[in-house]
């Protein structure tokens, strides 16, 4: 299945809708915004115009309220733009009753996840999961969702469908898909099985964190290999396993996919088998943007989606990357903990100091700063659990308390 809803020739269009509950701040709210943005520009959609309102819960019916919704269709209508997109899931009726009142494409959070990974997956497995993660969102949604697949296989020419018996046609197809991919992922995953097995003797580190915070910058750093790296959302959606070695101690790190708020359910599903990287790694390598506004949001998103997959309590390092993006608010009062930089990572240090098997270091992947540090820290915790591993393992450097890595 290859991505067919955007072409380098073909720009399209798109409005974004939100939610903003009451206890939510309208900075929040932007926040949550700017990554839906972010998020379709990945997919190469340019955003017109966003559109937000005040609830609660979502309307049963269309999501957002009436006057809202008319708002919306006279914009969609004026600007002919080819695409809303909504911030939550949509029920399979509030997807129908939108569509019929938009006229235009329905994308929810999810469908656009999925499509970005539908786009960045390269190898046969990512390929698999993400297809199989894809078809399990959409069976649900069929009463006219199979317009998306019309596309896909050359399509009819009609806007409306060829009612309940292309439908029916379309859930049968869509099951028969569903069954042949789980095969298909099942024999794949042995494979994978049967290489992790192979590296049973080797300590393996896993790098973990939220999407496009630099993880596999680090990569490319720590391996001295060609590890593709992007700034756009889900740049690697592929895991990459490297050896790397420091100061003549091998071990094995890997490159994970990005996580994020509202990962969808069935992606996680059809994603556990590329994350038992993540549960059978020995060291976990929690990269943050600590020049992002709600750094902090992403950490407890993060570390939800680790104790999903029960892996929150790896020995872990807390990597604060893009130190060089930071920048505090002059208006701060001088006396607030926080006002600068310094002060912030005294604050950091003192908050994850007490976590149980944690240790923090600042860095900038980018300009190379604190680099160094990282090093030695991954350096320790990997001849630490070397020493577990083999207890005779003895490293000319650590027995004489030497410590190769100084900035």
């Amino acid at each position: 299945m290859t991505d067919t809803y955007t072409t380098s020739a073909t720009v399209e269009k798109a409005v974004l809708v939100a939610l903003s509950s009451k206890d939510q701040s309208i900075y929040t709210t932007k926040e949550y915004l700017d990554e839906l943005e972010f998020l379709a520009q990945t997919l190469g959609i340019t955003t017109l115009k966003t559109f937000t309102q005040k609830m609660d819960k979502p309307d049963v019916r269309s999501y957002v309220g009436k006057g809202k919704l008319e708002e919306i269709k006279i914009f969609v209508k004026t600007k002919k733009a080819d695409i809303v997109i909504f911030d939550d899931d949509l029920s399979p009726s509030q997807l129908r009753n939108l569509e019929d009142e938009l006229k235009c494409k329905i994308y929810d959070r999810s469908l656009l996840i999925l499509d970005i990974f539908l786009q960045r997956a390269k190898t046969s497995r990512a390929k698999t999961q993400v297809e199989l993660a894809r078809n399990q969102y959409l069976l649900p949604r069929l009463t006219r969702m199979w317009t998306h697949l019309e596309r896909q296989r050359g399509g009819t020419g009609t806007r409306g469908g060829a009612g309940e018996k292309e439908i029916e046609t379309d859930r049968r197809v869509i099951r028969n898909k569903i069954t042949t991919l789980r095969l298909k992922l099942d024999k794949i995953d042995k494979q994978a099985f049967t290489q992790r097995k192979s590296r049973y003797n080797i300590v393996k580190v896993s790098l973990v964190g939220y999407t496009n915070v630099g993880k596999s910058t680090i990569m490319r750093l720590l391996s001295k290999e060609d590890v593709f790296a992007e700034n756009k959302l889900f740049a690697t959606v592929d895991s990459t396993v490297r050896k790397v070695v420091l100061n003549e101690v091998p071990f094995l790190l890997t490159d994970t996919v990005g996580f994020i708020r509202k990962l969808p359910h069935t992606l996680i599903e059809s994603f556990k088998s590329t994350l038992d990287e993540v549960r059978e790694a020995d060291i976990l390598v929690h990269v943050v943007d600590i020049s992002h506004h709600q750094f902090e949001d992403q950490i407890r998103i993060v570390n939800d989606t680790l104790k999903e997959i029960e892996s929150l309590d790896k020995p872990t390092i807390l990597v604060f990357n893009k130190m060089d993006l930071l920048k505090i608010n002059e208006d701060i009062n001088p006396e607030d903990p926080i006002s600068t930089p310094d002060k912030l990572i005294e604050s950091l240090q003192r908050r994850y100091a007490g976590a149980k098997q944690c240790e923090t270091v600042f860095m900038s992947a980018e300009t190379g700063e604190k680099l160094n540090a990282l090093k030695s820290t991954i350096f320790h915790k990997v001849f630490q659990k070397h020493m577990t591993i083999f207890p005779n393992y003895m490293h000319y450097g650590m027995q004489n308390g030497i410590d190769p890595f100084t900035d």
